[in-house]
């Protein structure tokens, strides 16, 4: 057990495999380098330990913070990212809402060093940095794994239930299979797009803009929608997301009668 004074305002700690850590300070925007060892023995009495063996300045007031490969059993003591909570004079002021920082530094030697530094979205939060040999990712999805998919071109359908109406189509660049969705006012609508793209980031977009809709399909995907057809008149259906030279072709009419 131990209680190291650091400074003021420590949030989180990061580990290096060294018996070191590296706390982030949000009050004196800084992250400061301290021993586990000595840390230990200062707070069992040992007044000639000294925890604290580092700090640096970052742009400021840090929050998140975390090593390379801290999360793991493996942590090897190369980088620390601080995610930073404000940027102040960093940037421009774009706006009301300012981009923040974060920060790369290296803790291969004895002293940190800062050497590289991005602007990034407002409030960056907690991460991970792994080696790239552990990330396995999946570039297309499996149609099976989505129980309501529509699985071929002649699936596509229009059915109603009362009030509700169930669309039924799939998409494939550039053209959804359905040309036209007739609802009548204040139906109940539930539109479910299957994207038969088989290739890695080829995704389509769904988008009605005076129904406020607007949602992504990745290959292999199904996505649905639920809403109220509380409109009247004639709205177009198109791919909001580039997935083809002509995307902006890739359209459906969705009408709306009385």
């Amino acid at each position: 057990m131990a209680e190291p004074e650091i400074g003021l305002g420590p949030l989180h700690t990061g580990f290096d495999g060294r018996g070191n850590a590296y706390t982030t300070l949000f009050l004196d925007s800084q992250i400061v380098k301290w021993n586990i060892d000595k840390a230990i023995a200062q707070f069992k009495g040992d007044k000639s330990a000294k925890p604290v063996l580092d700090r640096i300045d970052v742009q400021y007031q840090p929050g998140h913070g975390y090593t390379s490969m801290g999360e793991t059993k493996e942590a090897d003591g190369k980088f620390f990212n601080s995610a930073n909570k404000f940027s102040k004079d960093r940037f421009l002021p774009v706006g009301p809402l300012h981009p923040d920082t974060e920060q790369l530094i290296d803790i291969r030697g004895d002293k940190m060093h800062l050497i590289h530094d991005h602007s990034a979205y407002c409030e960056p939060h907690d991460a991970i940095i792994v080696r790239a040999d552990l990330v396995k990712t999946r570039q297309v999805s499996d149609m099976n794994d989505f129980p309501n998919a529509v699985k071929s071109f002649g699936d596509s359908r229009i059915e109603r239930k009362g009030r509700k109406v169930m669309v039924y189509m799939t998409s494939q660049a550039p053209n959804y299979s359905l040309q036209e969705i007739k609802v009548k006012h204040n139906d109940e609508v539930t539109i479910t797009l299957t994207n038969h793209d088989n290739v890695e980031d080829l995704t389509h977009g769904f988008g009605i803009e005076k129904y406020n809709v607007n949602f992504i399909v990745n290959p292999q995907e199904t996505h649905s929608v639920t809403f109220k057809a509380d409109k009247v008149g004639v709205f177009w259906i198109y791919c909001t997301h580039f997935c083809h030279a002509l995307h902006l072709e890739m359209r459906c009419r969705f009408i709306v009668e009385k």
